[in-house]
Parts: structure tokens; sequence; C-alpha cells
């Protein structure tokens, strides 16, 4: 498969080149990170962290663009059309954007119709509330919800049967209530959806807990628990797990990362990976990872397509039992 050369070759060639030449600077004319939605939330964050952490290893500076639509639709749609071949573009995406392409919300693309670059991290769901919340821990709000499921006016950037979606409908059959019953409100993208909850349009935010480390600083939202089955380190380490609060299967981790056009050329593609490659491991890509609220998952080239592929099947079964897909 051409990816899985390519990322071999890359690997090759750095490993066979001394460290002088690994130090220098990848070359990449007009490098531009597409967030397919608007300013603010994961997207966002993830263009961010490549335009920060890979400040030292490619040659120009990384601009980032917003492509809002359909949760990511309008750009998938773009870089299989007009930018199918695009050198200097990658695509911020998430794993809820791996499960749109599951489940067929952007339309006839799917996860053959990209090649997956490089990792930015991996970040966690999150039950988040205004800091003036009536739920003053997940208890609270998992007891409202048993009491009247249709009470709690839920909502994220992501439609039904996205993975904000799915982080809902966990809660909520955590308790053994049918996920058709609550009541969501689908935002375009996580900074929408954030002003939503700010605003007092929604009650919960199932988001993700690396969206929200500015707004937990500025004490405006509260944690009420990350949706993973242990702690995460700092500044996460004092907010409980769905797990230790009873809720086991009511955990949700995301992978974040790039894609680029199919039809890119080896050259640019092996480019994109090799810039990636030089950034990982260094204290400079940690640190941009960690300040974003991530956790540091280094993967590109071929390790990344076989680790998508596996992912995207287990999508396809979890969406299968749902009814989100026809088997």
């Amino acid at each position: 498969m051409k990816i899985h050369l390519a990322a071999a070759a890359v690997l090759s060639a750095t490993m066979a080149l001394p460290a002088s030449a690994q130090d220098q600077t990848v070359e990449i004319q007009r490098p531009e990170c597409v967030a397919p939605a608007q300013p603010g939330g994961g997207f966002d964050l993830t263009c961010r962290i490549a335009q920060r952490g890979l400040q030292d290893v490619v040659s120009n500076p990384i601009q980032v663009t917003f492509m809002p639509g359909g949760i990511g639709a309008v750009a998938i749609n773009m870089f299989n059309t007009v930018r199918t071949d695009d050198p200097n573009a990658i695509v911020a995406f998430s794993s809820g954007s791996l499960l749109n392409m599951v489940t067929g919300k952007y339309g006839e693309w799917g996860a053959e119709d990209v090649k997956f670059t490089a990792t930015a991290g991996t970040d966690y769901g999150a039950v988040i509330v205004r800091d003036d919340s009536r739920f003053q821990s997940l208890a609270d709000l998992m007891s409202a919800l048993k009491e009247d499921v249709s009470s709690v006016v839920l909502g994220a950037g992501g439609s039904v049967g996205s993975q904000d979606w799915m982080k809902a409908a966990l809660l909520v059959r955590a308790e053994q209530l049918d996920p058709r019953q609550m009541r969501y409100v689908a935002f375009d993208g996580g900074g929408d959806a954030m002003s939503g909850l700010l605003g007092g349009s929604i009650d919960v935010y199932t988001g993700d807990v690396g969206e929200v480390l500015s707004q937990l600083e500025a004490g405006s939202v509260r944690v009420l628990a990350v949706m993973t089955k242990e702690r995460l380190g700092e500044p996460f380490a004092d907010i409980p797990t769905t797990n230790e609060l009873g809720y086991p299967d009511a955990d949700w981790a995301i992978l974040r990362g790039y894609y680029m056009g199919k039809n890119v050329s080896d050259e640019a593609y092996n480019a994109w990976v090799k810039a990636f490659q030089d950034a990982y491991g260094t204290e400079k890509w940690k640190e941009v990872v960690e300040a974003q609220g991530l956790q540091v998952y280094d993967k590109a080239g071929e390790e990344l397509h076989d680790d998508i592929m596996s992912r995207v099947e287990t999508m396809r079964q979890i969406a299968q039992e749902a009814g989100l897909i026809q088997q």
C-alpha cells in the first residue's frame, strides 16, 4: 500500500541521516492547518498544537484557517474535490470525524479517502457544567436524569450519532435509560457548544476535557467527571472519573490528529510525516500538547494508518449494534 511504503521510506531515511542533517528544518512551502469548525473547540486546539509544536522543525510558519460546516463534512469534501492533492495543507480530525466517516455523515467520503498523517495527542470525554450549575456532582446529574431524563438539556458539538452525542448517550444508558428520550442540542463545533453552555441554552456539555482548560482556569465551568478509567495528571488530577464514581461503561477516549488529501504526492506526505516525527519526543512538543490539556500520543505514517483502520473497524461494529448503520 502506498501509504505504508511512504512511511517506511521516511523512517529509513531518518535513521540513515546523521544528527546534523536530522536537525535541519523540513521544507514545506506554505504550511497550513485547516480546522473544520468555527474558532474555539477541539479542531482549533488541534491546529494550534501543530502550529506551535512544529515551529522549530518546519521552515515556514503554519497558518491556521477555519472551514466550518457539518462537523468536518465541508472540509473532507473540499479535500476530495478541489484540494485533493494540496501539498501544503493538513486537516484536523478527531475520533468523532472517524465516527462520522463510518456512519455516512460525510456522504460518500470515508476513511480510505484521506491520508492520515500524524497525531496531536489524545483527549477524553468530560461532563461539563457552568460554575453556577445546580449540579454540584455527577451524582446530582445522574439523579436528575433518573428522575426525569427530559428535565436536563444536554448538548455538544455534534449531531445525533456523533461521538459527543454518544458521550451523552453513555451517561443516560448508565442509568438504564433510553438515549432517544434525552433532550440533546447539537452545535457546529465545541466552541459553539461552550457558548451555549455559558449562555444557558444547555445544562450540560458533553465535550472533551482538553477543550475546557482555559474556562476551568477562569472559573467559568466545572467538570463533574472525566470519562476515563483512570485519573489524568495535572492539571486535571483532582477531577474524578466516571469509573471511580460508579459508571465504568461511561468512558470515551478521543484521538486528535491530521490528514491530507488522498492524492498528495509521496514527497509532500513524507515531508509532513517527517516534520511530526522530528517533533515527537522533544520537550517542546510535550509541553505544547500538555498545555492544551491533551495526553501525549505520538504516531505518524504507517503506524498511524494501521491504528486508524483498527479504530474505524471497532466504531463500525458499535455503530451497527446501536442501529446507526445497516449491517
